[in-house]
């Protein structure tokens, strides 16, 4: 009788599967990685209909902050529908919405909270990245917008065009700072320094081709481009220099918000207060909710500049402002701080233990392992041929070590040039494997970065200490078993098409 139980589970989940790929658009993507049905979940952990249970380190791609169906947002949304109260209100005012609001303000950098206004619209980050973008051109009157390389904003027209895979001659990309893959090929603070010098670079030479732009727009990590976190820093020097060229700054806030990072949200790292702040997937408490803050003499728009009939989801609302109370009342900002570097730190030996895992990064509870090939040419990824020798780089790029004492962060003193870096290629078909060995044993991770070879972990704020040791023992042996084949079969084994980029 089990058996048969268990046989009609599969036939079941098994059918769901086919019918979703006969009739579903080829545009989905998570589907084709993670070939599940969930019909149950709590917390971090969801059922299929298979009956095998899995750990959600996907967590809606990050949307879930306090894991799937917590008892507060339940509670929420149950006295919102018990009470009779219109669920869609468009833009008129009501008594959830001004809950949401004030525990919203509540939690905004201090810079921001006082002087500030609220635009509610549609249901996807990416139409408030849209709405972001439209009132720094009105307010300003200017129509260009900076951008940085790796950027991920969303999947409509004007998000994709600043965003990093796109072109558009509205838009100037930035060089964004990391340590691994540094496009000045140096990594650390002077990898960053150099970075700013060329924006500077761009925004005062009056023959950049760079006019004067309507805003700059920035995520504190950016998740999709492959969890790269910005030096709090380099992040207080485009502070400056966009205040200092009334400049607005955005903040794309959508997946590092609400304690994710460590932080409430990712800009306090660094004390920055940004002029406009893009808000999104966990402020909805796990329904669709997207909004704008931005500083009061920003809102210079008409009645109906921006709109959507879907702005006014009460349930919506209802689920965030328990979602942002239960984060800021219990301290899961710090829980995310403490329990984020302790797996970031057990993760680490893995680069020490597997050649294939060329670097571990993050901040908080958003963490990333980038998957490399270290059999092949690390030539072919070096992301600018170094002129010279390390020594000599700070005179390539114009910086001959003088004239650095207004740097803040980034250093008082001179910064030496690093020794020139050279990371292996990037290992995309390395990263699918492991995240099919973590499917196998019961985890579900996500796949970002420039090659799609960044395995991604987004628990929810919620997770245990002893959840958490289970995540980290199923990656390893996944990690590990994925090794041992690459190694034993070598790379001319591993040829696999490449998956896309998933869209978070």
């Amino acid at each position: 009788m089990a058996g048969g139980t268990s046989g009609d589970a599969r036939a079941v989940h098994e059918g769901i599967l086919r019918r979703q790929s006969a009739r579903e658009s080829s545009a989905r993507t998570y589907a084709r990685a993670l070939p599940i049905v969930p019909v149950r979940a709590r917390g971090l952990t969801i059922e299929g209909a298979d009956g095998r249970r899995y750990l959600d380190c996907l967590s809606g791609a990050g949307t879930l902050a306090l894991g799937h169906n917590h008892p507060v947002v339940l509670e929420a949304i149950r006295r919102v529908l018990d009470s009779g109260a219109p669920l869609s209100v468009l833009d008129l005012a009501t008594p959830v919405k001004d809950a949401f609001v004030t525990e919203l303000f509540r939690t905004l950098p201090p810079g921001l909270a006082g002087r500030s206004r609220v635009q509610f619209c549609g249901p996807a980050g990416t139409d408030a990245v849209e709405a972001a973008l439209k009132l720094v051109r009105t307010a300003t009157g200017r129509t260009g917008i900076l951008t940085f390389t790796g950027a991920y904003h969303g999947m409509t027209a004007g998000a994709l065009a600043v965003s990093g895979g796109a072109a558009d001659d509205q838009v100037t990309r930035l060089p964004y700072p990391q340590d691994y893959r540094c496009p000045f090929g140096v990594g650390g603070p002077h990898g960053a320094e150099l970075a700013v010098r060329w924006t500077e670079s761009l925004l005062d030479d009056p023959k950049s081709g760079v006019p004067l732009p309507a805003g700059m727009i920035l995520e504190p990590v950016q998740g999709e481009g492959g969890v790269i976190p910005a030096p709090d820093d380099w992040l207080r020097r485009m502070r400056r220099l966009t205040a200092d060229r009334s400049i607005p700054l955005i903040a794309d806030e959508i997946q590092t918000g609400v304690g994710r990072t460590g932080a409430f949200w990712a800009v306090d790292h660094s004390g920055v207060t940004p002029d406009v702040m893009v808000l999104s997937k966990a402020i909805g408490g796990s329904l669709p909710l997207a909004v704008i803050v931005y500083r009061d003499d920003l809102d210079v728009w008409e009645p109906g500049a921006h709109a959507g009939t879907f702005r006014g989801n009460q349930l919506a609302m209802a689920a965030g402002t328990a979602t942002l109370a239960h984060v800021r009342e219990n301290a899961l900002a710090e829980r995310a701080a403490a329990l984020g570097s302790r797996m970031l730190r057990q993760l680490a030996e893995l680069s020490h233990a597997f050649p294939c895992v060329g670097d571990v990064r993050g901040r908080g509870l958003m963490i990333g392992l980038e998957l490399v090939n270290p059999d092949a040419d690390p030539t072919a990824s070096r992301p600018v041929p170094p002129v010279g020798d390390a020594s000599d780089a700070g005179e390539v790029a114009g910086l001959d070590g003088g004239g650095m004492g207004d740097m803040g962060g980034l250093g008082g003193a001179a910064v030496r040039p690093e020794p020139t870096r050279t990371p292996s290629p990037a290992a995309p078909e390395l990263a699918a494997a492991v995240q099919r060995e973590c499917l196998q044993r019961g985890l579900i991770v996500e796949l970002g970065g420039r090659h799609a070879s960044v395995v991604r972990l987004l628990p929810p704020l919620t997770i245990s200490d002893e959840q958490a040791t289970a995540v980290l023992d199923r990656l390893t042996d996944a990690v590990a078993a994925v090794a041992r084949h690459h190694a034993s079969h070598g790379p001319h084994q591993q040829r696999q098409a490449c998956p896309a980029q998933h869209a978070g």
